[in-house]
């Protein structure tokens, strides 16, 4: 279907934009892994650069939502413009994802400048791509020329000699980043050995190419991705092998909050440090989201500079995104602890004998028969399902994990079959959706559709890998239907529920979703809503605490079930920053 064009860059425009430059980055990620041989030929750019962007437009889409919620009408163009930056931010990976996130987040500071306007013209564009590539460029610590930056640059250029409505600068910016990406074999000499394309800047020009179709309608044409010299590759080229993997060293504990992950993960990686290449490259990528003024960061730029290489710190107004390449994946997390808060951190070795180092193809990692991937609410929980042989996908409050996280863990579990966990209502569109596209893959999974993480606990416990397949599916799916849900929160603002008008402060007790008590205090809350739900019998309850329960909570709802309800067990788990205060689980 052909594109509406939108003829001003306004919220809609930002909207379109964000969703078309995930289709085409959907479209072109296998070809753009194919040919990823810089910085690192680790064959994930396309990948990263597309979950970065679905990221971005996840945010933009919440946006919109939040204004048709409240009648509000379309949101401003700031808005619009801030939530993209912010998406991409949060959900960059990689090299070429983290320097993408800088590009957006350069041209939302213009978007943005001005919070009352609702749209800019051609000249609004131009500056907008000039300050893009120009703090891309800053973020990283030492500029090369023939990636992504030449090519961010390169299009800056040819808009800011455009003269014009948004198409025409978006036009020129796209042939000038075309033209530049065509000449990267010459500036790089890996990509001319490769016959290749920089994979970034062809990722980059995929963007570009959909914001020419957001404003004219066209799509326009393909773009080549070898140098000319007839040595294209493809993945499964001897000498320039794609490598579908690393041996990732992502734990609960890596994923987790600092301070409480820090022990585990410096005391973790001198070891695995011990395994990495001699020579030809670190043998880590390390990348964690950092709450830090800007004075912390500049001293931990200095300090990662001296560590390693690739080094892209993306970011500003208290919130970091940080992407090194080290021999001591240790020091760099350590130097974010330093520096402020540090999290969602994640590592990955590239193997000794990998593809950066030798250009050797690395022996196949035997798959599993089974694996389970579940969507956790907190570090805690991520700890309890990882011990329990589950891949976990963690989702902070107000950031639910998009589909392409999903499939990654998916991968990541590297199973023939895969039993995938949701555990919120909200995801269940997400969770399929990441379904159909791992099946695609030739991975047999089966979704269940679990809506609290109490409810894949339940499903967890009677879990069997050595059962069949479909037996195990529904022995899961049967625990999971019998356990009732409920948690306790923290209403944010007033508003009409199913037990009555909750006014911001109030403490809510949701049974399976709905509001069915109101109250002041969490325990009595609580208390509450557990003799509600074990009105109607049960077995076990389960708790599990976040971070912000009273230290007493456990203990007197443990009293009251020993008091009231004989032959009624209750376990207790510490869930972390999981948004609720308490979740509560009848079996």
């Amino acid at each position: 279907m052909a594109q509406v064009p939108q003829t001003f860059f306004d919220a809609v425009a930002v909207r379109t934009w964000c969703g078309l430059a995930l289709r085409a980055l959907g479209r072109a990620r296998e070809e753009i892994d194919a040919i990823n041989v810089y910085p690192v030929a680790d064959g994930d750019t396309g990948t990263n650069l597309y979950l970065t962007a679905e990221s971005a437009a996840a945010a933009v889409e919440a946006v919109f939502e939040a204004h048709d919620a409240h009648d509000s009408g379309k949101p401003a163009l700031a808005d619009a413009a801030r939530a993209m930056a912010h998406g991409a931010l949060i959900g960059a990976r990689g090299n070429s994802g983290t320097i993408l996130a800088q590009l957006l987040r350069g041209m939302a500071q213009v978007l943005a400048a001005d919070g009352e306007t609702t749209h800019t013209d051609g000249e609004g564009l131009r500056l907008a791509l000039r300050h893009a590539a120009d703090s891309a460029r800053q973020a990283v610590a030492h500029p090369v020329e023939g990636t992504v930056l030449t090519v961010a640059s390169a299009a800056a250029d040819a808009a800011g000699g455009a003269e014009g409505d948004c198409g025409t600068v978006a036009r020129a910016a796209y042939d000038g980043a075309r033209t530049a990406l065509a000449a990267t074999p010459g500036q790089l000499a890996v990509l001319e050995r490769a016959g290749v394309v920089d994979a970034g800047g062809r990722g980059l020009v995929a963007v570009l190419g959909a914001l020419v179709e957001t404003f004219t309608g066209e799509v326009p044409r393909a773009v080549p991705v070898t140098s000319g010299t007839g040595h294209a590759r493809v993945a499964g080229d001897t000498g320039h092998t794609r490598v579908a993997g690393h041996t990732a060293v992502t734990s609960p504990a890596i994923s987790a909050d600092i301070p409480e992950a820090a022990a585990d993960v410096l005391a973790a990686a001198p070891e695995e440090c011990a395994d990495g290449p001699d020579s030809g490259g670190p043998a880590f990528e390390v990348i964690y989201l950092l709450e830090a003024d800007d004075d912390a960061v500049a001293r931990l730029r200095q300090r990662l500079d001296g560590l390693g290489d690739s080094l892209v710190v993306v970011g500003g107004d208290g919130l970091w995104n940080v992407h090194v390449h080290v021999d001591d994946a240790g020091a760099a997390v350590e130097a974010g602890v330093e520096a402020g808060r540090p999290y969602r951190i994640r590592i990955t070795h590239f193997g000794l004998e990998d593809v950066h180092t030798t250009g050797a193809e690395r022996p196949p990692r035997e798959r599993a028969q089974r694996a389970v991937v579940a969507v956790v609410p907190g570090e805690g929980l991520a700890g309890l399902y990882t011990e329990a042989g589950a891949t976990t996908v963690l989702a902070r409050p107000g950031e639910p994990p998009a589909s392409g996280e999903l499939v990654e863990a998916v991968r990541r579990a590297h199973a023939r079959e895969v039993v995938l966990l949701p555990n919120d209502a909200d995801l269940r569109h997400t969770a399929a959706a990441a379904a159909e596209q791992a099946r695609t893959e030739g991975i047999r999974v089966a979704l269940i559709p679990t809506r609290s993480a109490v409810q894949g606990i339940a499903a967890l416990a009677v879990h069997e890998p050595e059962r069949r397949f479909d037996e195990d599916v529904v022995q899961m799916t049967s625990a999971a239907g019998a356990t009732r849900y409920a948690e306790v929160a923290v209403a944010e603002r007033q508003s009409w529920t199913m037990a009555g008008i909750c006014q911001a402060g109030d403490v809510l007790g949701l049974i399976d979703g709905d509001v069915a008590v109101i109250g002041s205090d969490v325990t009595v809350t609580a208390e509450a809503v557990l003799d509600r739900m074990l009105s109607a019998g049960g077995e076990l309850v389960t708790l599990v605490l976040g971070d912000e329960a009273p230290e007493s909570v456990a203990d007197h709802l443990e009293a009251r079930v020993r008091e009231s309800y004989l032959a009624v067990d209750t376990v207790v788990y510490r869930g972390g920053r999981q948004g609720a205060v308490l979740l509560i689980g009848v079996e």
